[in-house]
Parts: structure tokens; sequence; C-alpha cells
């Protein structure tokens, strides 16, 4: 609480007397960090109202409303290869970062967590369709083609992700919502949420107000940080970016499995790396339209590969409806080695 009371208000004061960039990179991390905490408790008061399916995607859509909020400012700025890692950064993120945190701290405390196999199975598909097949097609696709056509098959690809993911939503919220039940689905119904609905709704809404003043001001200090710590663009977008950009779900998503709310855990994580790659992703392509450099869904071969081989492992670790603490590490240890590889790029 300290830290964002404090935050927001030196932020502010920072950047008007133009303290120096390094200083104030860490200062608009922390701050973002500290402002996620707040749109996470916000979150999870309301998914005990709304319930586990609806709570996951609230979680996911204001974690990434954060990211998103960077990355057209990013975009703005001309920095096309900080937005595409960032993107990767998020996905990897989420993938093994925050559901292998999220699987590894539930199962120091339970032997065996449960979620819904239904779902698990439902968003594999999904996951499979939007990295390895709208992803890699981009790149496959466009060697032969020049900078006119790149962005004409990325526009098509774009509006194509964002409309199967609005059909997935309402396959999920309306046509089978509750076809699908699981044994996890009843439970914690009992819990009192932290906030009132509207209280919960207007720490969100000047969260992220908060969030996108302070984001705007944090890309300009990407360039002298890249140069000061000889770090290339590509782990800038990776790890940093997706790191500050992620915190909310970060905290929510491992906070949830420690409460043994896996169904919530696992919607946080996999639900926002499909709303990253479905919308996230698309809206920036065609936001970027308006701007002087726009942006092709081109992502280079070591960001495919990380992303493809981070899904396969998801895929093939959550099937079974339930984990432990020791798939967790192996999702943590997959991170390690990705982030290993950027760093050294």
């Amino acid at each position: 609480m300290m830290l964002t009371f404090i935050g927001v208000p030196v932020s502010i004061i920072g950047t008007f007397m133009h303290w120096p960039s390094i200083i104030l990179f860490i200062l608009y991390c922390l701050t973002i960090i500290a402002l996620s905490s707040y749109m996470g408790r916000a979150t999870e008061s309301l998914a005990i109202v709304a319930g586990p399916r609806i709570g996951g995607l609230l979680n996911a859509t204001f974690g990434n409303a954060v990211e998103l909020i960077i990355s057209v400012f990013a975009l703005k700025a001309g920095l096309v290869g900080v937005v595409l890692a960032s993107l990767t950064g998020s996905v990897l993120g989420n993938l093994l970062l925050v559901a292998g945190l999220s699987f590894f701290v539930g199962g120091l405390k339970y032997k065996r967590q449960k979620f819904n196999v239904f779902d698990a199975r439902h968003n594999s598909g999904l996951l499979m369709f939007a990295i390895i097949v709208a992803f890699v097609i981009p790149e496959v696709f466009s060697t032969d083609m020049n900078e006119t056509k790149k962005l004409s098959l990325s526009t098509g690809i774009s509006i194509t992700l964002i409309l199967l993911y609005l059909a997935a939503l309402f396959f999920k919220l309306v046509t089978h919502r509750g076809v699908y039940q699981s044994d996890t689905s009843s439970e914690h119904h009992d819990e009192e949420p932290e906030w009132g609905k509207g209280r919960a709704i207007a720490v969100l809404l000047i969260a992220t107000l908060a969030v996108a003043f302070i984001s705007e001001h944090l890309v300009h200090t990407f360039e002298y940080v890249a140069e000061s710590f000889g770090w290339s663009e590509l782990f800038i977008g990776v790890i940093i970016v997706a790191i500050v950009g992620n915190a909310a779900e970060h905290a929510s998503a491992v906070l949830m499995a420690y409460k043994n709310k896996m169904d919530v855990a696992v919607e946080i994580a996999i639900g926002s790396t499909l709303q990253v790659a479905m919308f996230v992703a698309p809206v920036l392509v065609l936001l970027s339209l308006l701007f002087e450099k726009s942006m092709p869904l081109i992502f280079t071969w070591q960001e495919l590969t990380a992303m493809a081989s981070s899904v396969l492992l998801m895929v093939v670790i959550s099937n079974d409806g339930e984990t432990n603490w020791f798939e967790g590490l192996t999702l943590l240890a997959a991170y390690v080695i990705m982030g290993i590889g950027f760093y050294l790029l």
C-alpha cells in the first residue's frame, strides 16, 4: 500500500523534474507492480462475486490492459521490436512463469491440485491454434513478400484471430456455460469478497489510469537503460516489459493456487495467454496502421520456437486436469532456460 501511495506521486515528480533515466525506470517498474497488486485484489473480489471463469477473464483482461497500454506507447515511439518481444515474453511469462509459480506454490501446500479438465482441453486446442498456427504462418509465408503484402497478411490474420477469440468467449460464457462442470467448480462459494462490486471496479479503473500515465514515460527510458546495462531490445521486451506488464496476473494466480482455487489460477495463466495471442497482438497490429511505423505479425524464429515449445509443454502438463509442485518446477526451469537464451542473444 505504501509503495503505491508513495510511488505514484514520486513518479510524477520525477518525470517533471527529469530525474536520471535509470532511477525513473526502476521507480516506474516498482510503481506499476504495486498498482498491479491493487488490480489483482480488485479482480479477486469480482471473481468471488462473478465465479471463476468471469473472474479469471477479468483478471486476464485488466492484467493485459497494463501490457496493452505499455505496448501502444512503445508503438507510438516506433519500438516495434520491443512490442513483438513483449508479446513473446507475455506468452512465455504466463505459460511458464505464472503457471509454473502457481503450480509450484500450490503444490507445496497440497499434494495434488485439480482443475476443470474440459477447460484445459478446450484451451489446449486454442493455444495450438493461436501460437503454432496463427503466429508461425506469417513467418513461413512472408519470406518472399514485400512490406505491403506482409502487412496485408498480418491484418487478415489479426481480424480472424479477434473474431475467433470473441467466438471462444461466446462459447464459454453463453452457449456452453455450465455444460462442462468439474468437481472443483462448486467450491469456495462461501468466501466473502474483500471489496464490494462498486469499489472493486473503481479501484480497477483508477489503477489502470495511473498505469497508463506511468507506462507512457516508462517507454522513454528503455533506450537509455538498454545502453547502460548492455541489454538487447529483445531481452527488454521478452523479460522486463513482460514481467512488469503481467505483475497483476503473477500475484493473483499464485494467490489463487495457494488458496487451492486452481480453476481461477489456470484461467488467469492460460486465459491471459490466449487473450494476448488472439486479442492484444491482433489489436496492436491494427492500431499500428495508424502510426508512422506499422507492425506486421512476424516474430523471429527464436521467439516462435520459444513460444511453440512453451505451448507444447503446457498442453502436455495441463491436459490431465491436475498438477503438483514438480510440474510447476518443470515450467519454471523452461522459463529460466529461455531467459538465459534471450539474454545472451
